[in-house]
């Protein structure tokens, strides 16, 4: 599925649109998030976590990955960008932010390959301004749950 967004607000509204179909999911669920430097990437996350109640959301570029918890959500958004190996995200301990309820958003998957989990949802974001193109693709049956309610 493609989309076109025309301005930053309309990237925050369909990342924001996607946490609260994210919301009611009981499951881990795994989105990935491509593109180039400056695609929008970092934008998307922080509109996603904001939905959330979190009002302070910094990228994890240096620190490998930022958690948002509270009562009600589990966020871990990754930025692989800095990887020198993957295994770096086993000594981090990828695989516990992967329990029920939790929600992985990760930068530059494929510099983690061998170490995260299979993407639910991945969406590739190509930059113009402050126009955003997206391709969204599907793995799993929670990734066609995910898309099927972000276009109802």
């Amino acid at each position: 599925m493609k989309i076109h967004l025309s301005s930053e607000n309309k990237t925050i509204s369909f990342s924001q649109q996607l946490a609260k179909c994210c919301e009611s999911t009981q499951n881990s669920i795994v989105i990935y998030l491509m593109g180039d430097l400056g695609a929008g990437k970092t934008t998307l996350a922080r509109g996603f976590i904001q939905y959330f109640g979190f009002e302070r959301v910094k990228s994890p570029t240096y620190s490998l990955v930022e958690s948002y918890q509270n009562e009600s959500i589990n966020i871990h958004h990754f930025d692989c960008y800095r990887l020198s190996d993957p295994e770096e995200l086993d000594y981090i301990g990828i695989r516990d932010y992967l329990d029920a309820g939790h929600i992985q958003l990760i930068e530059w998957a494929k510099l983690g390959k061998g170490s995260i989990a299979k993407a639910d949802l991945t969406i590739a974001l190509e930059g113009f301004g402050e126009q955003r193109d997206l391709s969204i693709s599907t793995h799993t049956q929670i990734g066609k749950q995910l898309l099927q309610c972000v276009n109802s």
